[in-house]
């Protein structure tokens, strides 16, 4: 590695760094490891296809897909944010093609969600309040307010 100062990370044929031919790597995927990887089925990877959530990926002569580390990136994106709350509409308008997404939208869209959460939970505590003042009621079996609940058939 004469002239490289230790530099490469490589032996190249030549005896200066960067002055070699090298063959970068990329790493392909075919539907069925990139669902594996991806810890989904198949059919979810074409259906992501068909809504945009993908890309339509490039085949082989044979006609089959290949995937690259971008893809298995953006599929498991879609499983966190999947994971987080986010329908896949909303994930579309996320990572979609040609959805100009900026930070300020991602930033927007989350608040809503958690919009949307604290919504729910109030709606949820509600519920849970009125079950519990119902068990309240009805916890004595003689109770005249639990009786009126009561169906007969």
């Amino acid at each position: 590695m004469t002239g490289c100062g230790g530099r490469c990370q490589t032996r190249p044929l030549t005896p200066y760094c960067g002055t070699a031919f090298r063959l970068v790597l990329v790493e392909t995927f075919t539907i069925g490891q990139l669902a594996q990887e991806a810890g989904v089925n198949v059919e979810t990877i074409r259906y992501y296809e068909r809504r945009g959530l993908l890309r339509d990926p490039p085949r082989t002569s044979a006609g089959y897909r290949q995937y690259s580390a971008t893809d298995l990136w953006r599929l498991q994106f879609i499983a966190r944010a999947k994971s987080l709350g986010f329908t896949l509409s909303e994930i579309a308008g996320l990572v979609g093609h040609g959805s100009g997404t900026t930070a300020d939208s991602v930033v927007f869209i989350a608040r809503a969600k958690i919009g949307a959460l604290d919504e729910r939970r109030r709606e949820l505590d509600e519920i849970r309040s009125r079950l519990e003042r119902l068990l309240d009621v009805c916890e004595d079996s003689a109770s005249e307010d639990c009786t009126a609940l009561r169906v007969t058939s």
